[in-house]
């Protein structure tokens, strides 16, 4: 019998070939989806303990991932969304309200938000929703995609606002009977069917539960509880999206963030509540109502299951927390106010924060679990929150409240808010021509610059 020699070098990259097809391919980078609902409280959804309010859908995605009982933005949409994107406290990027002046000292600065960290990662990025607060268009800010409608809970061309929307720099008009947030709908599932063979990231900003409170298209004629019907439909979406990725088999390697922007619309505190408690504050207060948002994250077989967590979470840590997920490196030279939270969520060992921080114009504090200090050197006892927040004497002997006002007060000496870019007026925006008017006097007054233009 003849002998076949094969040559070594044939061997070797037969063998080096089979290697290769033996180890697995690199696992795809996770879609991550930040949904974030419009003045939504915590008080109304039922996977908190909301009394009156139901979301199924919602809590199934609470179900499925882990439920933050501390979460805190800033008490009003336009800060609270800035500091999302940014990873930085109010007074850094100027954004400290809802007024013009705030959106002009970002507009002027060097920001960078999210999308243009996840690109060099290797993603696409979309934006659906409200923007209007927040200066420039989400193409300016790294966003490939995006449709925003034009100011707050925008739904039907009944609304002169909502006449028309801005889709990838087009305006384009709302067609009569055309409801805006199942067009947002149809973009998002649009833009997650394009993308499914490669990493994305959505930003999904909702027009509900916005004022005005308006009919839905499931509202039935007589309908005396429209409120209740936003938040219906809302739920309802927020199934329709999760149903969506299921049918293309990408949930196990989808993230979901599901927040709210602020606390609950003033006018709807009395019947938000919890087990029969109403939380302190609301939308555009500096209790505790104003920040504390739902929080609820999910990504199937890699994040906790049913589980409810009582880590501080600040709005600022999902900069770097979803940068972190995404394998994308931070901008170098920026302070980041966030603390990524990706290894806890994965149930890897990782260090929670210790405070957090919200800012309302010239107003802010600094909070601990139990203990929470003002600007103005107010301690408040948070023991009970989210319902009662107890002032603490400034003379009190109580050597707990004595240590955990030091404790604060380092805090908010080390942030030096005062050195920062703060807008005049109280920062709801409905103020500032007022206040900034009285500034200008007081300044002229004392011989003093004036300081309207920030840095």
């Amino acid at each position: 019998m003849k002998k076949i020699l094969i040559p070594l070098t044939s061997l070797l990259l037969a063998q080096s070939a089979f290697m290769q097809a033996a180890e697995p391919a690199p696992a795809r980078k996770p879609n991550i989806i930040l949904i974030l609902a419009d003045d939504l409280g915590i008080g109304n959804i039922s996977a908190y303990g909301s009394d009156n309010f139901k979301t199924p859908n919602i809590d199934a995605l609470a179900k499925s991932g882990t439920i933050y009982e501390r979460c805190f933005s800033a008490p009003v949409c336009g800060p609270s969304r800035a500091l999302l994107m940014t990873g930085r406290y109010g007074f850094r990027t100027g954004m400290t309200g809802n007024d013009k002046e705030s959106a002009k000292i970002m507009a002027t600065g060097t920001e960078i938000m999210i999308p243009k960290v996840l690109k060099p990662a290797g993603y696409v990025t979309g934006q659906v929703g409200k923007w209007s607060q927040v200066p420039l268009e989400p193409a300016d800010w790294g966003f490939d995609e995006y449709l925003r409608f034009q100011a707050s809970g925008d739904y039907w061309n009944t609304q002169k606002r909502a006449e028309k929307y801005t889709v990838n720099g087009k305006s384009v008009p709302l067609a009569d009977g055309e409801y805006l947030p199942d067009k947002m709908h149809d973009f998002v599932l649009d833009f997650i069917s394009h993308h499914k063979d490669e990493p994305f990231f959505l930003y999904y900003p909702m027009s509900h539960v916005h004022t005005d409170i308006l009919r839905t298209p499931d509202s039935a004629p007589d309908s005396k509880d429209l409120f209740m019907d936003n938040i219906n439909y809302m739920d309802k979406l927020v199934g329709k999206l999760v149903a969506e990725l299921e049918r293309l088999k990408l949930r196990d390697n989808t993230v979901i963030f599901f927040l709210g922007d602020n606390g609950v619309h003033p006018g709807e505190g009395d019947r938000s509540t919890i087990r029969g408690r109403r939380i302190s504050g609301a939308k555009g207060m500096m209790l505790e109502g104003g920040s504390l948002v739902p929080c609820i994250a999910s990504w199937p077989g890699k994040i906790a299951a049913g589980k409810l967590s009582p880590d501080l979470v600040d709005f600022s840590d999902f900069f770097p927390t979803i940068a972190e997920l995404a394998g994308a490196k931070l901008p170098e030279g920026v302070t980041i106010d966030g603390k990524s939270f990706a290894s806890i969520l994965k149930g890897e060992e990782g260090t929670p924060r210790e405070w957090i921080f919200v800012q309302l114009g010239r107003n802010w504090y600094v909070r601990e679990s139990k203990w929470k200090l003002n600007h103005a050197g107010e301690l408040f006892d948070m023991k009970d929150a989210p319902f009662e927040e107890k002032p603490v004497a400034s003379d009190s002997s109580d050597a707990e409240a004595i240590a955990a006002r030091a404790r604060l007060q380092a805090v908010l000496d080390k942030l030096d808010v005062k050195s920062g870019k703060i807008a005049h007026g109280d920062g709801t925006g409905k103020n500032d021509s007022k206040s900034k008017d009285k500034e200008k006097k007081k300044k002229s007054k004392k011989n003093e610059p004036d300081s309207s233009q920030e840095e």
